[in-house]
């Protein structure tokens, strides 16, 4: 057997190094939240406005991960008996291993090859909040969005949503390149549709339609049918209140923060992905306003930040089949709801 280092050095390279531990604690945010944390939490408590359990819980899990005094496996290699010791993980969202996961299972298990277009909606400050406190409130919003984007890309290609579908990927961020509470949608869609094959019979491979990118006109037209609709949806709600020019928040957002008047002023300094107007390139804050910024960008663990339209969870189930929810297709019965996902809990993943 030929085996990879081999060939490297028949090439005449050089063997990429051995296994290094990963060391959190000589990293200068773990340095500023152990430090930092502690008192921050401890002041919150003796002002009567103690930080709500499940960020406790985040930072408390951050401050463990990858610490050797917190957990640790020994390998052995049966061959040259080397040792490496391997700190236990808090396994959180974050991290290049979580997203190269997912990115795989995207490519290989979901997302057809077709063309794929991102779509970005940022919302106003005051929705932003909203959706940030209230987390069940995303779903409500997100089909919004995907129904009027999909019904534009149907529409466009000259088909109904009765013998068309699309698709859509959603990730859920929870804040900006300033460490600020910034909730948005990052939306892969598929830039066309599937058009049913015309034989009526449901079992038939459907057909890709590609439909070319929105234009200015369509966009605008898109974003003032999608702010309508948000705004109806949740005044109706009663979670709003508008009137002619601006929509406001029918609850007092006081009452709903997990870090009660602790917004942040806003020692670290934080890149900002776009300079300001100004040129600014970094934002520093005082240690505890920092605290008081990732504190607020903590989600409620039993919250899955993510989404997938029934459509996609259907093809990659059924194959390339035009499988209509609540009917039968390949011999098998196809529900009427697209499959849960596991419940697990995710944590924000602070800095990893």
């Amino acid at each position: 057997m030929v085996l990879a280092r081999d060939l490297a050095e028949a090439a005449g390279s050089v063997a990429p190094t051995g296994y290094r531990r990963h060391r959190p604690e000589t990293t200068l945010l773990h340095r500023l939240v152990a430090e930092h944390y502690p008192r921050f939490r401890d002041r919150r408590a003796a002002e009567g406005r103690p930080l709500s359990g499940y960020v406790e819980a985040e930072f408390e899990s951050y401050l463990k991960c990858g610490l050797l005094e917190h957990g640790f496996l020994r390998v052995k290699c049966e061959t040259c008996q080397a040792e490496k010791l391997v700190a236990f993980s808090c396994k959180g969202r974050g991290g290049g291993r979580r997203m190269a996961e997912t990115a795989a299972l995207l490519v290989d298990e979901l997302l057809p090859r077709v063309p794929i277009g991102q779509w970005v909606l940022s919302l106003p400050f005051a929705l932003r909040y909203l959706l940030a406190t209230r987390p069940e409130e995303v779903t409500r919003v997100l089909g919004i969005v995907y129904r009027a984007i999909s019904g534009h890309l149907v529409r466009k290609a000259g088909l109904t949503r009765a013998t068309a579908a699309t698709g859509a990927v959603t990730l859920i961020q929870r804040f900006g390149s300033a460490a600020n509470l910034n909730v948005h949608l990052h939306l892969l869609v598929l830039d066309g549709v599937y058009g049913r094959n015309g034989n009526g019979s449901g079992e038939g491979r459907p057909r890709f339609v590609p439909v070319p990118g929105p234009t200015p006109a369509e966009l605008e037209v898109l974003v003032q049918t999608i702010a309508e609709r948000i705004g109806r949806e949740l005044e109706r709600a009663g979670l709003i209140t508008r009137d002619i020019e601006n929509c406001y928040l029918a609850f007092d957002p006081g009452e709903e923060s997990p870090i009660k008047g602790a917004d942040g002023a806003g020692a670290g300094a934080v890149d900002v992905e776009t300079p300001y107007r100004d040129g600014a390139t970094h934002i520093v804050f005082e240690p505890e306003d920092f605290i008081a910024r990732l504190a607020a960008l903590v989600p409620k663990r039993e919250r899955i930040w993510s989404g997938i339209t029934a459509f996609l969870h259907r093809r990659a189930r059924f194959g390339h089949r035009w499988c209509r929810a609540g009917g039968v297709c390949g011999g098998r019965a196809v529900p009427n709801r697209s499959p849960r996902r596991r419940k697990r809990p995710e944590s924000s993943g602070i800095g990893r």
